[in-house]
Formats: C-alpha cells, structure tokens, sequence
C-alpha cells in the first residue's frame, strides 16, 4: 500500500536521476508524501531531469507538465503545450473526443 510505495519512492528520490518515468507517483499517498513527490519533480524538472509523467489526475498533469499528450485507447489523441492544455480539452482527449485546432 501507501508505506512500500513511500519507501520505493525514498529510495529512486536519493538519487538525481537523467531521465524519470513516473507512472501514478502519488496515487494512493497522503497529502505530505504526495506534497514531497510533485515539489520533487517540480525541482527535477528545474535542473533539466526529463520526466514522463503518467497520471490520470488532470490537475497532477497541469500543474507540472510542459507538454500533454492525453490517450485514449492506446491512441495518442494530441500533444498539447501546456499554455494550450486546458482540463476541459485534455478531458475530453482522454474521453475519446476529438477537438478541433
């Protein structure tokens, strides 16, 4: 549960890694842990550490994305800059909706 996830976390957290794959990093934490994990990233992602980010939490996407590539059915429906990546619009991509430029 939340405990080996924190722990796993900690350990890949001790290191700087190049290049980090971080699928759901706070599903399932409590609120410090998962405060700990994005202020991290936000930090990684300062000193130039590529991140890919899979999360289905539009607001955990938004808020340290630069770019967005929203899916549906294996499909990528678009790759959005983040200025242009709107909750509403990514939503809808991961619904299976296609958008108009």
């Amino acid at each position: 549960g939340g405990n080996l996830q924190k722990l796993i976390l900690a350990r890949v957290l001790s290191r700087r890694p190049r290049l980090l794959i971080a699928s759901l990093p706070t599903h399932g934490l409590d609120v410090g842990a998962t405060e700990f994990v994005r202020n991290k990233l936000v930090e990684w992602k300062k000193e130039k550490v590529g991140i890919l980010l899979i999360s289905e939490d539009l607001d955990e996407i938004l808020s340290l994305s630069d770019r967005v590539a929203p899916i549906y059915e294996g499909k990528f429906m678009d790759i959005l800059p983040r200025r242009r990546a709107r909750k509403e619009n990514v939503g809808a991509m991961m619904a299976g909706i296609h958008l108009k430029r």
